[in-house]
């Protein structure tokens, strides 16, 4: 397992060689700092691309934007509006739940805990942390998605066998300072260079501290090249 230095460097590594890449869509939404719309968003995201999540998020504020007007709307109106947005019926059904809450039990506002926020229809730990950082400016968690769970695992950092175990030991390994930043890093390191399959490791900014890339991408590599010595 690396060093805290170790884990800082490829931190800082992969911030730098990520820096020129499209924001990730919560990113983008989170620069207003509206907790609200920093939720919504989040509770239309997970298992969805960006591509498709914000255009859904797009419309439906385009139909209402507070948690009374959107809990005004038919349910199958914001289906309607977040299509295709994957599981659209559930998180549709969620999205009116959600306003609900707000209103009966906090005045229409976004509670501003981790408690109240996981307490709320379709909110777990990734959703509440975003939240957190981008609707309060707090950092209680690492907020970790399929990115964030993938990648240290790659790099060697951890074994986990879910994202709430990643986020534990990702609290542990890594320096609070760069909490914060996390997610939005590795959502980019893991959207254009990292992918899920055939990940970019011929270019990637880390692959000397990468045990993906010593165990398996230079043993295919290697492979390869015997192969064709033997045809040839």
């Amino acid at each position: 397992m690396p060093s805290k230095k170790e884990i800082v460097g490829v931190i800082r590594k992969v911030g730098r060689a990520t820096k020129p890449f499209q924001l990730p869509i919560t990113t983008k939404i989170g620069q207003s700092h509206d907790p609200f719309r920093v939720l919504i968003s989040t509770a239309l995201s997970p298992q969805t691309r960006d591509t498709v999540t914000g255009p859904a998020f797009t419309r439906l504020m385009g139909l209402a934007s507070s948690p009374r007007a959107l809990l005004a709307l038919p349910e199958k109106k914001i289906q309607k509006a977040i299509y295709p947005v994957s599981f659209y019926r559930i998180k549709a059904k969620n999205v009116r739940r959600i306003c609900k809450i707000l209103l009966e039990k906090h005045k229409g506002k976004v509670p501003s805990s981790m408690p109240e926020l996981l307490a709320l229809p379709g909110v777990g730990r990734k959703i509440a942390g975003l939240v957190m950082i981008y609707g309060f400016g707090k950092t209680e968690s690492i907020p970790v998605d399929t990115h964030c769970h993938r990648i240290p695992q790659r790099l060697g950092w951890l074994h986990s066998r879910s994202p709430v175990e990643t986020e534990k030991k990702l609290m542990e390994l890594v320096p609070r300072k760069y909490w914060k930043e996390f997610n939005n890093t590795f959502v980019k390191f893991g959207q254009n260079i990292c992918l899920p399959l055939g990940p970019k490791c011929g270019g990637c900014p880390v692959s000397k501290q990468c045990k993906y890339y010593r165990e398996v991408y230079l043993n295919k590599n290697r492979a390869k090249s015997e192969l064709s010595l033997k045809k040839k």
